[in-house]
């Protein structure tokens, strides 16, 4: 799974966001930006060996992909979850769970949830929420960046 990102220079600082995490950090430099954005999902999934690569595309866009998807996809749902103010237990009952830790697993991490589901639990937090995200780097004609 891979999660698609945007880069653009703005004044002397390079932007970087990854829409679905609703992360944004800036570097002087592109290699600078790209490294902070790195280094900012590896922070918040917090687990020892968790990491992501990215990979450039064209000119703004790059992409995310990490050692283990289930992490990455449980900091989406976390993150999501954030962004619209929700909490776990309005989760549960927006999806009809019989207890916020059903759900909590997925969040967590400890829970793989199909793509089906993750677009369930996506479209719970935002009707109108469509994650771009593609399955295999082997779609891209990208070089990665270190």
């Amino acid at each position: 799974m891979l999660l698609v990102g945007k880069i653009w220079k703005e004044k002397k600082h390079y932007l970087i966001e990854i829409e679905e995490l609703d992360l944004l950090t800036q570097g002087r430099t592109k290699k600078e930006a790209y490294e902070m954005i790195k280094d900012a999902v590896e922070s918040l999934v917090n687990k020892k060996d968790f990491s992501v690569e990215l990979y450039r595309d064209k000119k703004d866009v790059f992409y995310i992909e990490a050692n283990n998807p289930g992490l990455l996809m449980a900091l989406i749902l976390k993150r999501q979850r954030e962004k619209y103010c929700l909490s776990i237990r309005d989760l549960q009952k927006r999806l009809k769970f019989k207890s916020p830790n059903a759900y909590a697993q997925y969040e967590s991490g400890k829970h793989l949830p199909t793509l089906g589901k993750f677009q369930q639990f996506l479209e719970a937090m935002d009707p109108n929420l469509i994650p771009v995200i593609s399955l295999k780097h082997t779609e891209i004609s990208a070089s990665n960046i270190r």
